[in-house]
C-alpha cells in the first residue's frame, strides 16, 4: 500500500512539474507572440507612412501588400497584427469615407496576398522610387 501511495504521489509530482514546464513554455510563446505583434504593427505603420511619403498614383495596393508581408514575416503575432490592423482600417474607411466596396475588396485582396507571404511587388506600380 505504501509503495502504491508513493508511486501515486511521485506521479503527481512529475505531472505537476510537467504542467509548470508547459506553463513556462506557453508564457515564453505568449511573450514571443506579443513581441512579434508589436514588431508587425511597426511594419504596418512603416508601410503606411511610406505610402503617405511616396504619394504615388496607384501605389496603395503595393503598400497594403508590403506592410502585411513584412508583418507576417515576424510570425503568428505579426500576422495577427497585420490582419487586425488591415481589417480595422478597411472597416473604418468603408464606413467613414464611403469608399466603394470594390476598392475595399481590392485592398483586402492585396492585404491577404502579402499576409500569405507572396511577393508584394505584384502590386508595385511602374516608376515607384526604389527606396520603397
Amino acid at each position: 500500500m505504501k509503495v502504491s501511495v508513493c508511486i501515486f504521489l511521485l506521479s503527481l509530482a512529475v505531472a505537476d512539474a510537467q504542467w509548470y514546464a508547459d506553463v513556462g513554455r506557453n508564457v515564453m510563446d505568449a511573450g514571443r507572440f506579443v513581441k512579434h505583434a508589436a514588431q508587425g504593427s511597426w511594419d504596418m505603420g512603416r508601410a503606411y507612412f511610406d505610402m503617405r511619403d511616396a504619394n504615388y498614383k496607384d501605389a496603395d495596393k503595393y503598400f497594403h501588400a508590403r506592410g502585411n508581408y513584412d508583418a507576417a514575416q515576424r510570425g503568428s503575432g505579426g500576422r495577427w497584427a497585420a490582419e487586425v490592423l488591415s481589417d480595422g482600417r478597411e472597416n473604418f474607411q468603408s464606413g467613414v469615407s464611403g469608399r466603394g466596396a470594390e476598392d475595399t475588396l481590392a485592398d483586402q485582396e492585396a492585404n491577404r496576398w502579402g499576409r500569405d507571404g507572396r511577393d508584394p511587388n505584384k502590386y508595385r506600380p511602374k516608376g515607384l522610387p526604389e527606396k520603397y
